[in-house]
């Protein structure tokens, strides 16, 4: 690591704290030639490999922008779609890998887009997974009425026992 104010090519560690996201580190440096102490942030890369082949860095501005267009009209705030997207980076970071295909970023998008926002889920799963038929839409509705059932009847069970 370079010195910012020397160029020096070496520094030492002097604290290391992770971010409140837990997605980064924050690094305290000394440069030994010159003493002054500066701050790096180190984070994992994560890339986003395109249907075209071009891969380009991850971005939840792009998410929220894709999934924003699904929510148009939609009772769902600027900080619901923030969350969505901090949780779609989640679990893609959540893979492993360092490059991700934008296909595994559209089937992150959905479960908690689903849990959002019903009638924004069914838009955005309309065009993501290409319906082409009222049964695609029948069975993805079918899906969130089973989920939903799944949901109402848990509580439900664990009063009883």
């Amino acid at each position: 690591m370079h010195c910012p104010f020397c160029r020096n090519d070496g520094s030492r560690v002097v604290d290391s704290r992770t971010s409140e996201d837990g997605l980064s580190i924050r690094r305290r440096r000394e440069c030994p030639q010159c003493g002054r102490r500066f701050t790096t942030t180190e984070t994992a890369s994560l890339s986003v490999r395109k249907r075209s082949g071009a891969i380009e860095p991850f971005s939840r501005a792009k998410v929220v922008v894709g999934v924003r267009r699904a929510c148009q009209g939609r009772p769902v705030s600027d900080d619901d779609l923030a969350l969505l997207a901090h949780k779609v980076e989640e679990v893609v970071r959540s893979t492993g890998q360092a490059i991700v295909d934008s296909h595994e970023i559209g089937l992150a998008i959905l479960r908690p887009l689903s849990e959002l926002d019903e009638i924004a889920y069914l838009r955005f799963a309309s065009v993501y997974s290409g319906f082409n038929t009222l049964e695609d839409f029948e069975a993805a509705i079918a899906e969130l009425r089973e989920r939903n059932t799944g949901r109402a009847e848990a509580p439900a069970a664990a009063d009883e026992g």
